[in-house]
């Protein structure tokens, strides 16, 4: 009888999606601190122009990470990236845990061991994210970004904001198998991924500054910023269980759709600067 071969294992999965940014991808994969032999970075190349290649990867990350690319031929857009990473990692790997990191993103030396170590005191817990910075790589200006900690008061934070910044998160791999990223919020599908673990799921957020993420004008967040928080209305419009918070949340989301982003961001960098 023919028997299965056994999938590798790892502790950790790092989904890591890169649309022409290899100098990114490499900063951040080297930017990982954990035993070289216990995680492996799924790298989904979502059609670069000039496709991701593993042996000049190597040429500027250490040859003991373990890299796999997945190769998409044609940008289909980083939802349909991020999905077919999970399905990718869920047929090829037996990983505890599945981690999110994004090119330009740098992780604090500790992230990992720590994340791993609150789901160990934790085992009710599913997704964890972490306080993070943010960083302007031209001016080297950054901003602290905070969240509450706990899972009630995560739940009600949801409706005013995603609390958890898309590279900062790991989740337990086989809890969470069913949860996909949605395709009905553009520019948010984090915020839905996320909204809907939190209130079939337990979550939380370490309070430390565990990623510093790039401030980046040519990407998703800004080049998309008014469908962006469109989508946010319609993620808590879709999950939003209690009707008062919501009209709240959508109200926060009006006034935002309302003021240039240089004045958020302004106010943001100022507010919370170190």
């Amino acid at each position: 009888m023919f028997k299965k071969p056994e999938l590798p294992f790892f502790d950790i999965c790092v989904l890591m999606p890169c649309y022409n940014n290899p100098e990114g991808l490499a900063t951040s994969i080297n930017s990982i601190n954990y035993d070289t032999t216990r995680f492996i970075v799924l790298v989904v190349d979502d059609g670069s122009r000039q496709a991701i290649n593993k042996d000049q990867l190597y040429q500027n990350v250490p040859v003991t990470v373990n890299i796999e690319i997945l190769r998409i031929e044609e940008n289909e857009g980083i939802t349909n990236a991020l999905n077919k990473g999970l399905e990718y990692i869920y047929v090829n790997y037996m990983a505890a845990f599945i981690a999110r990191l994004d090119c330009g993103d740098i992780c604090a030396p500790n992230r990992f061991y720590r994340q791993l170590a609150f789901f160990e005191n934790h085992p009710s817990i599913d997704l964890v994210g972490s306080w993070c910075y943010f960083k302007n790589p031209l001016t080297g200006s950054r901003y602290k970004f905070t969240t509450p900690t706990q899972h009630k008061a995560i739940r009600h934070s949801m409706y005013f904001r995603n609390v958890f910044i898309h590279p900062t998160v790991m989740w337990r791999a086989a809890v969470l198998k069913g949860f996909r990223y949605p395709g009905n919020y553009p520019h948010a599908e984090d915020y839905g991924l996320f909204y809907d673990i939190v209130l079939n799921k337990k979550a939380a957020i370490i309070n430390d500054f565990l990623v510093t993420c790039e401030i980046n004008p040519d990407g998703i967040s800004f080049q998309n910023r008014f469908n962006q928080l469109k989508s946010r209305w319609q993620v808590i419009r879709d999950y939003g269980t209690n009707k008062w918070w919501v009209a709240a949340g959508t109200l926060k989301l009006l006034l935002l759709m309302a003021l240039p982003h240089q004045i958020v961001y302004n106010i943001k960098r100022r507010l919370f600067k170190i």
